[in-house]
């Protein structure tokens, strides 16, 4: 496991966990000794189980103080006390203070701004007939989203983008440069919450700053550990989605031809089901972030001891025949798929409605505007990103009829 080919195609391997040691006890490359809980059942039942902390404080070793566990360099940056690191009951008023902003009324108000957004990075490549997709697309889509979302002026968001792209390599860039990134953009929010209390606006940080002056206790380092996760968490997990989603939609041509079809009949439902399928098939989160055993609880028949971490594995569980059927097949029309990609229980993604929302505008207009897509890469030369909690694609060749546009216009 968690090798450059088991990356590429894990689905065999988890397959075997499944049926021979569906709860099991690795080494993962950081050193650090975990159970990896496989089955749909299992994972369900481990993901709403309070007695699986989110707390580092928790493991039985010193594991996060040495990065080995959670965010590279959040803990030397003090960004600790956000949603992913935290339980009730301040898990449930940190969550409160944001979840209006993702309720799906909020969401579909910022529609408008993800087309444009979406539009304006497919013009930057439609003239030339090519483009990597993750790169040029899929990387940048979410990127100006949630900055736009946070309430980042737009003279800083290439600034963001920057920083983002250092945080994503997972090890493919220089040595440090994650936590330099890290370290850089907790200065600048909180540099941004202190001209947002003088000058407030409708955004998140303006938000979470009035919830915090109106007697909610929010702290200046939890207003920025909080807009640095939906930051991290907002746009990693939607570079993913539609950057696998599309690799799936290309290698599954009967897939693509059915969804395009639908969209040309002005039938969008399709679009609803395929967004939930792409995210079970080869979703954009491959392990659901560190929990920790505060006592001795059992998980599929398996014995595990208090202090010992636990990563559920949804790649696995979304492919589990006995939820499933025919778990491999790519079918766009699935429709009882309660898939776990964005998690279960009082931890389940909070920005999953804007993640649907970019990965519809995403995947219809592509289709609708370049309706030729096809791969520019041998597939077995696409190499998959390092990190061990989220699945994605580190470039996506593509190539197509050219199509004349009036430009690219500034984001």
């Amino acid at each position: 496991m968690f090798t450059w080919e088991f990356a590429t195609d894990p689905y065999p391997a988890y397959g075997w966990l499944r049926e021979h040691s569906p709860v099991h006890w690795t080494k993962l490359p950081s050193g650090v000794e975990a159970w990896l809980v496989t089955r749909y059942a299992d994972a369900k039942q481990a993901l709403a189980d309070q007695r699986l902390s989110k707390n580092p404080a928790h493991h039985d070793e010193p594991a996060h103080a040495k990065g080995k566990t959670g965010i590279p360099g959040e803990r030397k940056a003090d960004l600790m006390t956000h949603l992913l690191n935290i339980d009730p009951p301040d898990h449930t008023r940190l969550r409160r203070l944001v979840s209006k902003a993702f309720t799906p009324r909020t969401v579909a108000e910022f529609a408008p701004r993800v087309q444009e957004l979406t539009d304006r990075l497919i013009d930057g490549f439609a003239e030339r007939g090519e483009a990597d997709l993750i790169h040029e697309f899929a990387f940048p889509l979410p990127i100006y989203a949630i900055c736009d979302l946070l309430g980042v002026p737009r003279e800083d968001q290439d600034d963001f983008r920057d920083w983002a792209g250092m945080m994503i390599r997972h090890g493919g860039g220089p040595r440090g440069g994650v936590a330099r990134s890290v370290k850089k953009m907790r200065g600048y929010l909180l540099e941004l919450i202190h001209r947002k209390r003088e000058n407030p606006g409708d955004d998140l940080i303006s938000g979470l700053i009035r919830a915090s002056d109106h007697g909610e206790h929010l702290t200046e380092n939890e207003a920025a550990a909080m807009a640095f996760i939906l930051l991290f968490a907002g746009f990693e997990t939607t570079v993913n989605l539609i950057g696998n989603g599309v690799y799936a939609l290309l290698r599954n041509p009967d897939q693509r031809e059915r969804l395009q079809t639908s969209l040309a009949a002005g039938e969008p439902d399709l679009l609803d089901t395929a967004v939930e399928e792409l995210l079970r098939y080869d979703g954009p989160v491959e392990l659901a972030t560190w929990r920790f055993a505060t006592r001795p609880l059992t998980i599929g028949g398996q014995d595990i001891a208090a202090g010992d971490p636990v990563l559920v594995v949804l790649a696995s569980a979304d492919r589990d025949p006995d939820r499933f059927p025919d778990p491999d097949v790519l079918d766009l029309g699935r429709r009882d798929n309660q898939h776990l990609g964005y998690g279960h229980g009082i931890h389940y993604c909070l920005g999953a409605p804007l993640a649907r929302l970019e990965a519809k505008a995403a995947l219809a207009t592509l289709l609708r505007r370049l309706p030729d897509l096809r791969l520019g890469a041998d597939p077995a030369d696409l190499r998959r990103r390092g990190g061990l909690i989220m699945r994605g694609l580190r470039t996506l060749p593509v190539e197509f009829t050219p199509t004349k546009t009036d430009g690219p216009s500034k984001l």
